[in-house]
């Protein structure tokens, strides 16, 4: 796949279909855009291009967003090049590019820099200043600029009953079973791992402390969860607590992972974590002991589960 971080870069020689969108989570509903996408261009002899923005819009036009998202840009661009996307445009949304017109943005947009022949685009997508223009719009630029449009309907997304709202809620609950479910895949967080208070270790379950730069980035309830994470090309399982340990009076969220039948040094390191399934709630104990038989219990669970799915 190829990637570019701006739309002037794109090499557009090839003639393109294109779909437009944020695609946070790359989910079920969005793999079957794209495979469509895809299909569609190997067809007629096109270049299949997605154009996404970067920051979301909500950040740049909305200075106190609290959007969280589903991925990083570069957890999205990870998901994307196992499509089989021929090409990623991955433009910059700042408040100047906001300000293009409809006709403005179809014609330094798609057709100078894309040099578009088909877009693929949802029914209710709206696009240039204030988003006052919608697919019919869109049509109407397409017949005078020489492109086609295809329409998403509102069926064909209701059907497949999935969207980014609906992964976002169910993770804000904990429940990783069914965000996964509508992903099609694990849902990841990424960081690197950093020095924390080292209670884990002294508890005999040293955990890998995870810092993600991304403050965007949406983390899951509080609790504990069975994870995965490839590290030097093996597969190692853990379980991880989000939260503030109560126990030991923490004040502030970390991310922490005790990884199973594992001694190594990840200090520094940046790894991916895939969340599995949820334990439970993450608690406050009366003593030390309590904590201790209660992470044990977690590692039985955890054991078991990841014993049958293997």
């Amino acid at each position: 796949m190829k990637r570019y971080t701006d739309a002037n870069t794109y090499d557009n020689n090839i003639p393109s279909v294109v779909t437009i969108g944020t695609f946070d989570g790359v989910h079920i509903g969005h793999k079957k855009i794209i495979e469509h996408l895809i299909e569609g261009a190997k067809k007629d002899g096109l270049e299949s291009v997605i154009l996404t923005f970067f920051p979301h819009p909500r950040m740049v036009l909305q200075q106190d967003s609290n959007i969280k998202l589903i991925n990083t840009i570069d957890e999205r661009i990870q998901i994307l090049e196992k499509t089989g996307l021929e090409s990623l445009v991955i433009h910059p949304f700042t408040k100047e590019f906001s300000r293009l017109t409809a006709g403005e943005y179809v014609q330094q947009m798609l057709i100078d820099c894309l040099n578009v022949r088909h877009v693929i685009i949802g029914y209710d997508h709206r696009f240039g200043r204030n988003r006052n223009a919608n697919i019919t719009d869109l049509a109407s630029y397409g017949i005078q600029n020489n492109f086609t449009v295809e329409e998403i309907s509102k069926q064909d997304i209701e059907d497949v009953v999935v969207s980014s709202t609906k992964i976002r809620q169910a993770l804000s609950e904990g429940n990783i079973t069914k965000a996964n479910k509508y992903l099609g895949y694990n849902f990841m967080l990424t960081g690197r791992v950093v020095k924390g208070k080292e209670l884990g270790r002294k508890l005999n379950y040293p955990t890998a402390n995870l810092h993600i730069k991304e403050t965007y980035k949406l983390i899951p309830k509080n609790g504990v969860y069975i994870v995965q994470s490839d590290i030097d090309s093996k597969t190692y399982f853990g379980m991880m607590n989000i939260g503030t340990n109560p126990t030991v009076h923490g004040t502030h969220q970390t991310i922490e992972t005790h990884f199973f039948d594992a001694s190594f040094n990840l200090y520094e390191k940046k790894i991916q974590i895939e969340m599995l399934k949820r334990i439970r709630d993450e608690k406050k104990f009366d003593s030390i002991d309590q904590l201790q038989e209660a992470m044990q219990q977690d590692e039985d669970f955890s054991r078991d589960y990841i014993n049958a799915q293997v």
